[in-house]
């Protein structure tokens, strides 16, 4: 078993990687449980798939599960989910020393972890994630959120785990398209300062994509360990480090609001899009050459995710997508810094970047062929 520690002052805690550990979750939880219960919660489509095996296991030490199952997808990130998880915790007697079970990809773990955050003013959590997504990113650093009609993320808090159990067998259960829009997030930790990592991405990418379980664990402990490493230094984004970690993010959450938060752009299908952009568009800047830039889109391409903004067929233009991007975290003063790159594993945050200048350059991808 690969265990990393996430070492964030006062709430320290541990990310264990291992083939099988949704099916031994009841020892790894026994620890962090009181009073031989526990409330999980989950989405539709992983209660189908893991609902036996970890009720099985819960049960086989000694602790009971309720379970609160709502419906798959981004729509569930809703103040109306998130009032209904608050309330069922509630009428469960959740207690401030509880702590509460995400079973699921990044909207159960996001939406989850906010509850907990807000339940008793702070009752603990334990991340299980099912997709890769969750796997290497969401699921550790503790930022929880739901989305409103200004956009993705704008309402939540930072809440740390106390656990993380990441099983690579949950990703045999995906569909092929959740599956690669969570390696995008893979990627991203090359792209920001690890060009080895990338080159590596680009050798094994493909047997990782297929199924292969050594792939699969190399490239969520990597992954795991650059973010931990991100995160304890910088666990609330006030030093600027951790928004290294949102690169592809703010071109990607346009496009995402753009198309509705909905199936026809995954969340990590707009992040890899993104990285695409932010590669390109820091060529346009003169920052990064061309042939460093379309490997990126080569890549994601490879991947089997759009890298080209032409192919999401919006009807929208530059100023459009850039005006989503006045709601974005990053806003500082009325500016907005960009993630943008020297080359790959090195990117760095921009605080100097026109939005105009933004808008005019989308214009020129939604012309590209």
């Amino acid at each position: 078993m690969a265990v990393i520690p996430v070492n964030i002052a006062g709430a320290p805690y541990d990310v264990r990687i291992e083939a099988g550990l949704l099916a031994a979750a009841g020892e790894h939880c026994r620890p962090f449980i009181r009073g031989g219960k526990v409330a999980v919660v989950t989405d539709e489509r992983v209660a189908a798939a893991w609902r036996e095996t970890v009720a099985g296991s819960l049960l086989a030490a000694g602790i009971a599960s309720e379970w609160l199952v709502l419906p798959a997808g981004e729509t569930t990130k809703s103040w109306q989910h998130l009032a209904r998880t608050c309330e069922w915790l509630l009428e469960h007697g959740v207690e401030r020393k509880d702590s509460v079970v995400a079973l699921g990809g990044g909207v159960i773990g996001d939406l989850t972890g906010f509850a907990a955050s807000m339940v008793k003013r702070g009752c603990g959590f334990i991340q299980m994630p099912t997709t890769l997504l969750a796997q290497v990113d969401s699921s550790v650093g503790g930022k929880t959120a739901i989305n409103t009609a200004a956009g993705k993320n704008l309402v939540g808090a930072f809440h740390q785990p106390v656990l993380v159990l990441a099983d690579p067998l949950a990703l045999d259960t995906l569909p092929p398209r959740e599956t690669r829009a969570g390696y995008a997030e893979v990627v991203k930790y090359g792209l920001i300062d690890d060009a080895e990592f990338f080159a590596w991405c680009e050798a094994n990418g493909s047997a990782l994509l297929a199924g292969d379980a050594a792939a699969r664990e190399h490239a969520i402990a990597k992954s795991v360990a650059a973010k931990a490493r991100i995160v304890a230094a910088d666990e609330k984004e006030t030093l600027g480090l951790r928004a290294l970690l949102n690169l592809g993010h703010t071109f990607g959450h346009a496009l995402e609001a753009e198309t509705g938060f909905s199936d026809r752009l995954l969340h990590g299908e707009g992040v890899a899009l993104g990285m695409v952009l932010a590669a390109r568009y820091s060529v346009r800047r003169g920052l990064m050459n061309g042939q460093d830039a379309e490997r990126v889109a080569a890549h994601i391409a490879a991947a089997g995710m759009p890298a080209s903004i032409r192919a999401l067929g919006m009807d929208a233009d530059g100023s459009r997508l850039t005006a989503h991007m006045l709601h974005d975290k990053k806003m500082d003063a009325g500016t907005l810094p960009f993630l943008l790159m020297r080359g790959i594993g090195e990117t760095f945050l921009a605080k100097d970047v026109d939005l105009a200048d933004v808008a005019a350059f989308l214009d020129a991808e939604l012309a590209r062929p």
